[in-house]
């Protein structure tokens, strides 16, 4: 026998039904809008502490301010070379600032390029605070910087990013008609990042964050990757992941014994070897 169900009841338990998905709802809103500030908290440690003076920096080498499209001053040291028409913009890692790097620069100013390193905002001498889409506007107002101001051909410009630097590099350089793109210790994605990092169902919700994997397919500009076979903080297969990706001509560089953080100090001859290779097989400018 089926009896009939108290009309009372069965308003309640709708109502309770009803309640919960809000609040289950309002729960999972509260964490996709909180991604966003935990992937910023994660992924950038900004030092505007150490700072090197003007007198104190290489020779030729001089401090700029760019103003990005949303109104935040930035900073970037800028070195010319004497005689190259090559130019390199250079994103960084998200430790530190521009001025831990200045070896690098030197370094690749050698191999004949100029250079514009650039501090993200928050970084070094730059306002504001970062953050995966304000990073992307300082990489589009460098690249404008070094274009409209400096008037450096297009095809003249190499773009250059290190660790989260490789996430302003590809998100820059695609659909552009650069010389070349060059990615050390790039992640595939914060999505992958994150689960690596053993973050669990965080890596769910970052799954439209510093998408290199997917953005480096619509590369038309040639792509070297340089990776350390023992990087424990970005694992060689997501470097791998964004190379497999690239359908432009495309370079691997496997620095074997390399981890995250030693590349160019310990391995320098290795890294700027292959950046110099890589000049000479995608540049006819010297």
């Amino acid at each position: 026998m089926i009896r009939p169900q108290n009309k009372n009841r069965r308003h309640r338990n709708i109502s309770y039904t009803k309640h919960l998905f809000i609040i289950q709802l309002f729960f999972v809103f509260f964490l996709v809008s909180a991604c966003n500030p935990v992937i910023t908290f994660l992924s950038f440690h900004p030092d505007d502490r150490y700072i090197i003076p003007q007198t104190l920096l290489p020779k030729g080498m001089e401090e700029v301010f760019i103003e990005t499209k949303d109104g935040v001053t930035i900073q970037a040291l800028y070195l010319p070379h004497p005689s190259s028409k090559r130019f390199t913009i250079y994103f960084h890692g998200n430790a530190g600032n521009i001025y831990h790097r200045i070896h690098d620069y030197e370094k690749l100013h050698k191999l004949g390029t100029s250079i514009l390193a650039v501090s993200y905002r928050g970084y070094a001498k730059s306002e504001g605070y970062p953050s995966e889409s304000g990073i992307y506007l300082d990489g589009k107002a460098a690249f404008d910087f070094v274009k409209n101001i400096i008037k450096v051909s297009e095809k003249n410009i190499y773009i250059l990013g290190r660790s989260i630097g490789t996430t302003v590099a590809v998100d820059l350089a695609q659909d552009t008609d650069i010389g070349g793109l060059i990615l050390i210790s790039p992640l595939s994605s914060g999505q992958d990042q994150a689960s690596f990092m053993g973050l669990g169902f965080a890596a769910q919700l970052a799954t439209n964050a510093f998408q290199n994997e997917k953005k480096v397919r619509r590369l038309k500009a040639p792509l070297l990757v340089i990776h350390g076979n023992q990087d424990k903080i970005i694992p060689i297969d997501f470097g791998l992941k964004v190379f497999k990706a690239a359908t432009s001509l495309r370079f691997f560089y496997e620095v074997k014994g390399g981890g995250h953080n030693n590349l160019t100090s310990k391995f320098g001859d290795q890294v700027f070897s292959a950046v110099s290779d890589f000049f000479s097989k995608t540049h006819n400018t010297k």
